[in-house]
């Protein structure tokens, strides 16, 4: 354990720079004290570590000092490939670097490790992509990538739900999200997320900008994604569904499940339960429940949504009902 901590120690100095003994305790969870023996050791292991005292000081390795990659298990050069995903860098402009990283990583590696990777890399593949769904093309990805990588400003022409804008904004970093590609970009006033299929037209400005020292695209992410969520369900729809339709409720999203799960009732003699769902909208809703099939749902409340279903049988019976045997016989005729 501690020669594991020992080395995760190098490795965050080589990687993150200058670290406070602080910010390694926490980062290990030990105490300061633990800290100094460990920096301790290394430097007599002959690691040239060393410490800058002061308000801004800490411990930095000497600069040029590089360690090799040694002590990679077989479970962590597996897990490195998998992470990698051929597609998502391909779009980004970066199918052949990752390609040529991996095949030096793979010449790295001892024989153990090297056959896990190879094993992991040929048995298991990654799709991101829903089904019934294609990847969104964007063909500005690889300067968006750019952009972001060499923090340089872009104006961007981007199409939002309610109208078309020319926008000047600092992009922080790129997200893939089931298939589709988003930008993380500050607008002035924080950071926004763009669609980056709905971005139309990309200029990228010699101007570089100063990246917030504290931006961090994960956490901001997972809680933008919550408050997305929560946002665009508006309301709550009370549905009577059968046992097969609620197991259809997996078609209509994660959120719809979990909530139906939180607050279904007792099922009654021939297996129907009461649930509740998020909902958008009434037109939303109703596309939403007509996926559950006609005898599998129905909606108790609220009323303007039956009445929409209801509009909509009596539009498809009008369609498809009597009096339309016209219809069915010049179609056999032609």
């Amino acid at each position: 354990m501690r020669a594991s901590r020992l080395l995760s120690i190098l490795l965050l100095l080589q990687t993150r720079g200058r670290m406070t003994a602080q910010a390694l305790a926490d980062e290990f969870e030990v105490s300061v004290r633990t800290v100094y023996r460990d920096i301790d050791d290394l430097s007599a292991a002959g690691v040239p570590v060393y410490a800058d005292r002061g308000r801004m000081g800490g411990f930095q390795l000497l600069d040029g000092y590089r360690t090799r990659l040694t002590g990679m298990t077989p479970a962590e050069a597996e897990a490195l490939f998998l992470s990698g995903l051929p597609g998502p860098a391909a779009e980004l402009g970066l199918g052949d670097a990752m390609a040529a990283a991996q095949l030096k990583l793979l010449a790295a590696l001892p024989d153990e490790p090297r056959r896990g990777a190879s094993r992991a890399a040929a048995r298991i593949h990654l799709d991101p992509v829903a089904w019934y769904r294609k990847a969104e093309q964007a063909d500005i990805l690889p300067q968006l990538a750019a952009a972001v990588w060499n923090a340089r400003r872009i104006r961007i022409r981007y199409e939002s739900w309610t109208d078309v804008r020319d926008r000047e904004v600092e992009p922080l970093g790129l997200v893939l999200k089931a298939g589709i590609w988003y930008l993380v970009a500050e607008a002035g006033r924080g950071p926004l997320t763009y669609r980056v299929a709905a971005i139309q037209r990309l200029d990228v400005s010699d101007e570089r900008f100063e990246r917030p020292a504290d931006f961090d695209l994960a956490a901001y992410w997972t809680k933008w994604a919550a408050e997305f969520e929560t946002r665009i369900y508006r309301g709550r729809a009370t549905l009577r569904v059968s046992p097969a339709g609620y197991k259809l409720l997996a078609l209509l999203g994660a959120a719809v499940t979990e909530m139906a799960a939180h607050t279904a009732g007792p099922p009654d003699a021939e297996g129907w339960v009461c649930v509740e769902i998020p909902v958008e909208s009434v037109d939303h809703a109703a596309s939403e429940v007509l996926r559950l099939g006609a005898g599998e749902a129905e909606v108790l409340a609220p009323p303007e949504l039956r009445a929409h279903l209801a509009g909509i049988g009596a539009r498809l019976g009008a369609l498809y009902g009597a009096g339309r045997e016209d219809v069915t016989n010049r179609a056999a005729d032609s």
